[in-house]
């Protein structure tokens, strides 16, 4: 009878242990289930890189059920889109620019076509700022031909994009061009060096409150430099604004000029909801909030926006978002 009783107790503990392994295994595949997913940001230190970090840290995406999200580091802009393009990356960031000459095999140097980097949302704008000195009688692109005129450094965005901007005014070669940095232009250009300097980056700039500091400085209306020689519809992914008034000190207007614009982007292959879960938990208050503090660079993110400088084919997943905020 004795061994009767442990022998079926026997039995129910085997019983129950097999039930146990049976339950595991039924709830196993939720817990690891969560698809890992590659977001390309930018060198350490950089603007990119902080994008992919603060999505990857807020506390609402560690949280999703689906989705994990891993921030990567990278060379920058091309490298995401070259990853983003064959799927090694899921979401990246990368500029209009780049995006829309990759599309259409216009990229320097290369003419792969780049046709499955779809955008998600626009993040922030770089604007292009050419400084001069009050009275300098620099008032067209003409007056730029002969003068000493700093650049940005070579190999540099904003290099690249005064070649680009300046070749189409036509005085690229008529200038005397100085490859340097923001905050050595502003030196030289203090120092009577410089007759102007170019920048293509967020507002207020360091090295123009430097510059304004030591010169009575002004700044060029670009746009109407760029409406006038048909700049906008040969890159159309350049976007317009004005600096505001009173940004730097004895220039008291508004300043029209352009931008090219930082965009999320993602491959044709990230599947659809992980778009839209993630534009839901990171355009809300307060995960536009959470961006910003994670860079000021973000404030200029919201949902009226969001589709800012894009003038390439969105991700389904981001169509179905932003047409559900009307923005579409």
């Amino acid at each position: 009878m004795r061994r009767g009783t442990m022998r079926k107790r026997s039995i129910r503990i085997y019983s129950f242990l097999c039930a146990a392994v049976v339950a595991t295994l039924l709830v196993a595949p939720n817990v690891f289930a969560k698809k890992r997913i590659v977001f390309g940001g930018g060198p350490a230190g950089g603007t990119f890189q902080v994008v992919a970090n603060a999505i990857q840290v807020y506390q609402p995406v560690k949280a999703m059920e689906d989705y994990k999200i891993k921030a990567q580091s990278s060379a920058g802009s091309l490298e995401n889109l070259r990853k983003v393009n064959k799927g090694r990356s899921h979401f990246g960031v990368v500029y209009s620019g780049h995006v829309y000459l990759g599309k259409n095999g216009l990229l320097k140097g290369d003419k792969n076509k780049y046709e499955d980097v779809l955008a998600v949302s626009f993040l922030y704008g770089a604007p292009a700022q050419l400084v001069i000195r009050q009275g300098s009688g620099i008032k067209s692109p003409e007056d730029l031909v002969g003068k000493k005129i700093g650049v940005g450094n070579a190999g540099s965005g904003a290099f690249a994009n005064s070649e680009l901007f300046f070749n189409h005014l036509g005085v690229w070669e008529k200038m005397e061009r100085n490859a340097m940095g923001y905050n050595d232009a502003a030196a030289a250009f203090g120092n009577n060096q410089l007759d102007a300097f170019w920048l293509f980056t967020a507002f207020p700039s360091g090295a123009v409150i430097m510059a304004a500091q030591t010169n009575d400085i002004a700044l060029i209306n670009l746009e109407d430099w760029a409406e006038k020689s048909g700049f906008f519809q040969k890159y159309p992914y350049f976007s317009k604004l004005a600096i505001p008034s009173e940004t730097y000190k004895g220039v008291g207007y508004d300043t029209p000029s352009f931008q090219d614009s930082a965009l999320w982007v993602a491959s044709s292959k990230t599947p659809e909801d992980a778009v839209y879960q993630l534009l839901s938990v990171i355009y809300t208050d307060e995960g536009l909030k959470h961006m910003v503090s994670q860079k000021k660079t973000f404030k200029s993110m919201s949902v009226k926006n969001g589709v800012n400088g894009i003038v390439t084919p969105l991700h389904p997943g981001a169509e179905k978002f932003w047409k559900e905020k009307g923005i579409l």
